[in-house]
């Protein structure tokens, strides 16, 4: 083969090479659209990638950066001469076998489903298919190796380590490690959370253990001692529990509530919010409802609450610890809860789980013998 074909070759098995890594690098920042939102797509890779391999809240955000930027450099470094055919190269190979071995296991263990996170969310793919991919990869590279001569290598160390730090670098900065919650933001409120506590004036309670033996209460106008009153409350309401959001909201686990789990900028979320005004605009005793926002796109909270119709308490949480605080869930979701009690849970944009307004409406006016609440 002459000279010409072979660099021409060399450079077409380069520039392919070095595409996988770049593209690679850049689909793990990226969440629909080439780099529209890095942060989100570089926490959603640390939570559904880094941490079932074991790594820890602190340390996978420090990991992924590192991992994407030197995906990124290598991608670079196989487009210049230094150290080329000595380093790069057989560096390039190990992390290719690397993800191969990695991947073996998750087909072992989980067998050939979901995304392997190779190329993000942007590209799908699954684990045989990156394993396919990567042994492609790693073929390309040996005939890379063995069609580059020796002698026109170059031996500047500064520009591996140069090519190296900058690029892990340009991912710090391109999506900051924030904390793990944000401060409190309020909007103007248009509501107060209250109570939904029912308040009785009087109320006598007997048992008729022969008959029946359930409590049956007598309403009377006349003033009686707190304690009765409190013996009502517990008659009608549920038994309280933590639901684990009080640090969000104080008095989520007083009466009934919705809680609603949404990013600003989700059409579907802005329906359900739409929904639940409708819902409240048309009953004075619907349940207070929360906020809890995704800390993507916030800036476009305003108007989502223009297009839900109304204003509701909120906070905004960090990526990661708001789908922690979902569970296996998707957004929209839309929890009611009463006194601490989870009542009903909705949480997918579409399927069985998804909300919908008119399951929600009974569930606010039924008892909590009608709802098997304690």
């Amino acid at each position: 083969m002459q000279n010409s074909t072979k660099n021409k070759l060399a450079w077409a098995l380069r520039i392919i090479v070095a595409l996988l890594f770049i593209v690679s690098a850049v689909a793990k920042l990226s969440k629909s659209h080439v780099l529209d939102s890095p942060y989100f797509a570089i926490s959603t890779f640390e939570l559904k990638q880094l941490e079932p391999l074991g790594f820890s809240q602190a340390v996978a955000p420090y990991f992924s950066r590192i991992l994407i930027g030197i995906e990124l450099a290598l991608g670079l470094l196989l487009l210049q001469r230094n150290f080329l055919k000595r380093f790069i190269i057989p560096v390039t190979i190990l992390m290719l076998s690397v993800f191969i071995v990695h991947l073996v296991y998750l087909v072992a263990t989980n067998g050939n489903t979901g995304n392997c996170g190779c190329f993000g969310e942007l590209i799908p793919m699954t684990p045989v298919e990156s394993i396919i991919k990567n042994i492609i990869a790693i073929g390309l590279l040996v005939w890379l190796y063995f069609l580059l001569p020796k002698e026109t290598e170059k031996h500047n160390f500064w520009i591996l380590t140069t090519g190296l730090f900058a690029s892990i670098l340009s991912l710090f900065m391109l999506a900051p490690i924030r904390p793990a919650e944000s401060n409190f933001r309020i909007s103007p409120l248009d509501e107060t959370v209250k109570d939904s506590v029912v308040v009785i004036d009087s109320v006598v309670t007997k048992v008729d253990s022969v008959k029946t033996g359930v409590a049956v209460v007598e309403i009377k106008k006349d003033s009686v001692k707190k304690e009765d009153k409190k013996v009502a409350e517990d008659l009608i309401n549920p038994m309280k529990k933590k639901s684990g959001y009080s640090k969000f909201f104080p008095a989520i686990d007083n009466g009934k509530q919705v809680l609603c789990f949404f990013v600003p900028g989700c059409d579907h979320c802005r329906a359900a919010a739409k929904e639940i005004t409708e819902l409240k605009s048309k009953d004075k005793n619907f349940p207070a409802v929360s906020i809890l926002f995704m800390n993507e796109e916030d800036w476009l909270i305003p108007e989502f609450f223009k297009e839900a119709g109304a204003k509701y308490p909120y906070k905004i949480v960090e990526i990661i610890p708001f789908y922690r605080l979902m569970g296996d869930a998707a957004t929209p979701a839309v929890k009611y809860l009463w006194n601490g009690n989870e009542v009903k849970y909705w949480y997918n944009p579409e399927g069985e789980h998804m909300f919908h307004g008119s399951e929600l409406k009974p569930l606010v006016s039924k008892t909590k013998e009608e709802l098997k609440l304690k």
